[in-house]
């Protein structure tokens, strides 16, 4: 789970971050702390081509930009991510409604200790959310678990499965990269109705389908890999595509 932590006061980002830092060093060592600052144009520059998962977000902050701004214009790039705000200002709250933002926690700054234990609450509560994500279907999310590591990939952004070398094990392709975990292709095919089982050792996303060679046996997809295709399943596949272009 990425998460962004936006807190003008240096001392109060210093500490919010120690904290959530240290808790999830020992609980969860999937938690990934991508950006702690506290200019929320940052924020705003690191979501227009990367997305988080959680963030902590104070509602004053000494820009132009307020807390409850910077909340909207993350909701704007991705409704399903966990908002936790932290202020002094307990007025504030009836503001996130107005602005129709679903913050996950609203935590107003009090002593130390209380603070702390807060920031904990609201952090294991996002991670429990996040977990689950993948595991609802109707989110369209595919989740890799790597060890302590747990991923939400959605399914448009997946190109295709493929076996791996290693036995018991999976690759999943994206557009920029890869991930391979412990699975079968069994369980995968059946997931959503863009995947396809082109191949005993393929599931593509029709959706990602750039060319398909009917004399190679091979289809091209979006990222310029090369996936094989058996001779039987060229018409299904070609059924397939033509009929999810009817209903585009």
């Amino acid at each position: 789970m990425k998460v962004i932590i936006c807190e003008d006061d240096e001392s109060q980002l210093r500490f919010i971050h120690t904290k959530l830092k240290q808790y999830a060093f020992i609980e969860h060592s999937g938690i990934d702390f991508v950006l702690v600052t506290s200019k929320p144009e940052d924020v705003l520059f690191y979501i227009e081509k990367n997305q988080a998962d959680c963030y902590f977000l104070d509602i004053e902050l000494e820009s132009h930009i307020t807390g409850l701004e910077l909340a909207s214009k993350i909701r704007e790039y991705d409704p399903l991510s966990s908002i936790i705000f932290v202020t002094t200002h307990a007025e504030m709250l009836q503001l996130t409604f107005t602005y129709k933002i679903a913050a996950l926690d609203f935590i107003i700054k009090r002593e130390q200790e209380e603070l702390t234990l807060q920031l904990i609450a609201a952090l294991e509560t996002a991670y429990q959310k996040y977990k689950q994500l993948g595991l609802v279907d109707e989110r369209h999310f595919f989740q890799v678990k790597i060890g302590e590591l747990i991923k939400n990939i959605p399914y448009d952004e997946i190109c295709y499965f493929s076996t791996s070398t290693q036995i018991h094990k999976v690759q999943l392709q994206i557009k920029n990269g890869h991930y391979e975990f412990y699975g079968k292709l069994k369980d995968i095919e059946k997931l959503d109705g863009r995947f396809y089982r082109c191949h005993k050792s393929f599931i593509i996303n029709i959706d990602h389908v750039q060319e398909i060679d009917k004399k190679n046996r091979t289809v091209t997809m979006s990222n310029g890999e090369i996936c094989f295709i058996s001779f039987r399943s060229i018409r299904g596949l070609q059924e397939k595509i033509k009929k999810v272009s009817v209903y585009q």
